[in-house]
């Protein structure tokens, strides 16, 4: 049960709305083996959830300094681009959960670290651009998650207080993010599992988007 009604709700975008993450992984550990490094998993997963520049302070930190890490990203992203053009899964119980907020007529926005046009690329393909009252991306805010920046411009936008909005998350930053802006927070984990300090920040921890159109029909 939520503790007050939902007047807006705020997704992520990466691994809550579509299976993006896992992706993003698999090009980079490519991309990694095609420039003779490794990326380890405890390393990507640090950059899960974070804005392009912390994202990059994590990868450095890992390869060096001296490593070319503006050519090993452009190889990323211009493979990522292949695999989002030939279509990324949607994730489930997302569909459902939007007809539900239609129905119920609950406005609704994402809050993402990436930029607008891998907004449009991703959501486009499987119906759910054009499903959002707002998008609040990269270059909208001054901080990214896990400030609460994202979440705060987002309801702004939609014009509803934080508290009355449901704040939907798959990585620690991002629910770090969403709790600090004051929202109900609710984690649908993807990469990331849920730790101690997850359980302490949301009201639930979901299994998929499902899970939570359940909870909003209680």
């Amino acid at each position: 049960m939520l503790p007050r009604r939902v007047e807006a709700v705020v997704f992520d975008m990466d691994g809550l709305l579509v299976d993006s993450e896992t992706m993003v992984r698999d090009v980079m550990r490519e991309v990694s083996r095609r420039r003779e490094v490794t990326l380890p998993d405890e390393v990507f997963l640090r950059m899960v959830g974070l804005p392009g520049a912390a994202s990059r302070s994590v990868a450095v930190a890992h390869f060096g300094e001296a490593f070319d890490y503006d050519g090993w990203n452009r190889d990323v992203w211009a493979l990522a681009h292949e695999r989002i053009d030939a279509g990324l899964p949607a994730k489930a119980g997302a569909a459902e959960l939007l007809d539900l907020l239609d129905e119920l007529e609950v406005p609704r926005a994402v809050a993402t670290s990436s930029g607008h046009a891998t907004v449009e690329r991703q959501l486009r393909p499987v119906g759910f651009f054009h499903r959002f009252q707002t998008v609040v991306a990269h270059g909208d805010y001054s901080r990214g998650k896990p400030s609460p920046d994202p979440f705060l411009v987002a309801a702004e936008r939609l014009g509803v207080a934080p508290a009355a909005c449901l704040a939907l998350e798959d990585s620690h930053n991002g629910v770090r993010a969403a709790h600090a802006a004051g929202m109900m927070t609710v984690m649908v984990p993807d990469l990331l599992e849920a730790n101690d300090e997850m359980r302490r920040l949301c009201l639930v921890i979901a299994s998929t988007l499902h899970d939570v159109r359940h909870l909003m029909t209680r």
